[in-house]
């Protein structure tokens, strides 16, 4: 584990309440744990109480389960997992998902069809030419109750030989903590997928 968490890498922590998403920077690691300073509140951490951990590694995405063996205010104790797992070597997972959405950019409503996400960005089909200088208004549902708000720009636009377009293109957030939650998202979600 010495070798995957070093100090001054940043790894989000997720308890099983994914509303109480936080973050940190390793500033130590033993041979058996690793010492993590949290950016905001541990309050809904529980001692000894499994979390999920990921963080980017120059090998790629890295998940692993563990639990905080000491939590002194903001600084965490972190036992070293029993296992890990590499979910790919891309910044942000990527999972297909299928739906129909609104975006909006100038008063004007785009009917799209998204066909993958990840936390950095999304493809979607639109039968409507956009402008790639566009900032396009979107709320993304993760849940039947939770939309995570953001602001997609366009980076790519391809013209489909049906007369539609694919374009690809990357979120901005108005919070660091919708960023976190959607990266939980589709990294759970790929987990599943790969499980079933």
């Amino acid at each position: 584990m010495r070798e995957l968490v070093v100090e001054g890498q940043q790894i989000i922590i997720i308890p099983a309440n994914y509303k109480y998403v936080n973050k940190g920077t390793v500033t130590s690691v033993n041979a058996g744990d690793f010492t993590l300073e949290l950016e905001w509140d541990s309050s809904n951490i529980l001692p000894n109480t499994y979390c999920e951990f990921y963080t980017q590694t120059k090998h790629g995405k890295l998940y692993f389960d563990s639990y905080a063996k000491e939590i002194n205010g903001k600084t965490l104790v972190i036992a070293s997992p029993a296992k890990h797992k590499f979910l790919q070597r891309r910044q942000y997972t990527r999972i297909k998902f299928i739906n129909n959405l609104n975006m909006n950019f100038n008063n004007e409503t785009y009917e799209i069809k998204t066909l993958d996400i990840s936390a950095g960005g999304m493809k979607i089909h639109s039968d409507k030419k956009i402008d790639i200088e566009g900032n396009y208004l979107i709320n993304i549902p993760i849940s039947e109750v939770k939309e995570i708000p953001c602001t997609f720009q366009p980076i790519r636009i391809e013209k489909d030989t049906d007369g539609g377009y694919t374009i690809s293109g990357q979120f901005t957030y108005n919070s660091n903590y919708d960023k976190m939650v959607l990266t939980q998202f589709c990294a759970k979600r790929n987990v599943e997928i790969k499980n079933k």
